[in-house]
């Protein structure tokens, strides 16, 4: 498998995250122009606050840089993958929130409740997760079976099981120590289940094989680990202007990490076994692979 330059990959990323960032402001600008059943124009304003203000776009990039690897067009899955970010969004405007990581900066901007109020901000995320769910049944491209298997995927991977049940053990088990088997099990709900459906997805748009889905599944789970270990290194090594949002906020939270438990030389050294994992899980697919290996790579080694 040859591997993709950074620069070359850092160009399709952000290639990707402005065409996602594109469709995603002519969905919330239909809201505003034609009021959806009278939509507040102070909701939409801050679902555009939540969803529009950056961001690597990682997992929307893995739903259709899948989906194209399996012969399926980028036009044909932006729905399913706008969609996922929907659901990313809502949950950094959530996480955010006073109650929750008490944060007052996102991706370089004042957080959802801090430019509107904590009220707004709640609503504001709500809205962008149901918004999701309309999202996925608007690809003309995909069968009635399709559709109903990503809705089902999204919300068990969004959902108690995934997403949100993760931030509650990650919210539960603040100044605990904490093992590393917990730790784990927190990553692969809190951050690895969205990233797993994002390769599904695609998989799933894709008709693929069951052992095709089974191996971006496990690609998924693999980039989920590497994804949240690189970000609490991050948090300890990285000033806040270059993450775009409060550095050092896992130690001031008391977190349980496995920086906090191993050190940073153990959480590099895992990252490069991962990353190696994850080119494994990418084999079957041969050269077709590339831009997933470097995805991987990318977010091992990133700075932000």
């Amino acid at each position: 498998m040859k591997h993709l330059a950074h620069d070359a990959f850092a160009k399709k990323l952000n290639s990707c995250a402005a065409l996602v960032s594109d469709y995603l402001d002519g969905v919330l600008g239909e809201l505003a122009r034609d009021g959806e059943a009278g939509t507040p124009q102070q909701l939409t304003d801050a679902m555009r606050h939540g969803a529009l203000n950056g961001g690597k776009r990682l997992r929307p990039f893995l739903v259709l840089e899948t989906a194209q690897m399996l012969g399926v067009a980028m036009e044909d899955v932006l729905d399913i993958a706008a969609a996922l970010e929907c659901i990313h969004c809502y949950s950094l405007v959530h996480d955010d929130l006073p109650s929750m990581d008490d944060d007052d900066l996102r991706r370089g901007q004042p957080t959802v409740h801090i430019a509107f109020d904590e009220a707004t901000a709640i609503l504001a995320g709500d809205a962008l997760l149901t918004l999701a769910f309309d999202l996925v049944t608007r690809p003309a491209s995909l069968r009635p079976e399709q559709k109903l298997m990503l809705v089902e995927k999204m919300a068990r991977a969004a959902g108690r099981g995934g997403m949100v049940g993760g931030q509650v053990l990650d919210l539960a088990f603040e100044n605990s120590g904490g093992s590393a088997a917990l730790i784990t099990q927190i990553h692969a709900m809190k951050t690895g289940a969205l990233l797993r459906f994002a390769c599904e997805a695609g998989a799933i748009c894709a008709s693929a094989s069951l052992s095709e889905r089974s191996a971006l599944v496990q690609y998924g789970e693999t980039i989920g680990v590497i994804f949240q270990l690189a970000d609490d290194l991050l948090d300890v090594t990285a000033s806040t202007g270059t993450l775009g949002k409060t550095a050092g906020k896992d130690i001031d939270a008391g977190k349980i990490t496995h920086i906090a438990l191993h050190g940073e030389e153990w959480a590099r050294n895992r990252l490069s076994e991962l990353v190696g994992a994850a080119d494994a899980c990418l084999e079957p697919f041969g050269d077709c692979a590339n831009i997933l290996s470097a995805a991987a790579h990318f977010a091992a080694y990133r700075d932000h």
